[in-house]
């Protein structure tokens, strides 16, 4: 194992669709490569999860199954890291991307060896597909892979700035945590991440931060928990 600091970021994909709320915005996905660069430049080795909201929200509709919902959903998260990962090129840096389906020559079958030769050689390694199964989320996935790859803690980049006690959208005295243990959030059904994801963190000890991606440089605050403005998630 490397020195390096390890974190798992997961992107929110709709957050990636800026205004547009469908789709990439280019913008927004090359501030974020910069941002990341800047966390590389710090010496973190880093693992990501994008969400595929932008693309496709198959829980919604009763059109077709959820296994085959699921598997669309999948699908989008491979788009969206096939896309992210090139600008992320584009903006310097080394990246690969696993799946835990044989994908052509989109990507590589995901394999623990193969990925943490990667991360150790300072490789951004993209993690596409969700578990390869229905039924989990990709939240689920984020957890499963810094499990995985022994991650320090998850960042969590959303559309909203911290963890609340109800919606601030639609109750103006929300009160927002500055930090919250794992166990008061799957208590309280705070629904940060899904009640799966957060009993693995639980039972596995995992970190999290949770912050809004918009914030000026707020993915290097995270990791390095300095003038942080987001809610940390305490195991």
């Amino acid at each position: 194992m490397s020195e390096k600091k390890r974190v798992l970021l997961k992107l929110s994909g709709e957050a990636l669709a800026g205004e547009k709320h469908t789709g990439f915005d280019e913008k927004t996905v090359r501030g974020v490569a910069r941002e990341v660069k800047k966390l590389i430049d710090h010496g973190f080795s880093l693992g990501i999860v994008i969400g595929g909201g932008n693309f496709w929200r198959g829980r919604t509709g009763d059109e077709l199954t959820r296994s085959k919902a699921d598997q669309i959903g999948m699908l989008a998260t491979v788009m969206n890291c096939i896309y992210v990962s090139d600008i992320f090129r584009g903006e310097g840096m080394k990246t690969e991307i696993f799946t835990p389906f044989v994908c052509g020559a989109f990507s590589h079958l995901f394999d623990i060896d193969a990925v943490n030769s990667a991360l150790d050689a300072g490789v951004i390694t993209f993690f596409a597909g969700g578990t390869g199964h229905p039924y989990f989320s990709t939240d689920t996935a984020t957890v499963l892979r810094a499990v995985e790859i022994q991650a320090d803690q998850i960042l969590l980049a959303k559309a909203i700035d911290g963890v609340y006690d109800s919606d601030p959208k639609t109750n103006p005295n929300a009160k927002k945590y500055d930090q919250i243990p794992i166990q008061d959030v799957v208590d309280q059904k705070l629904g940060v991440i899904d009640l799966t994801a957060s009993i693995m963190c639980l039972e596995n000890k995992m970190p999290l931060k949770v912050f809004a991606l918009s914030e000026e440089d707020g993915i290097l605050k995270a990791a390095l928990n300095q003038d942080f403005d987001g809610t940390s998630i305490t195991a």
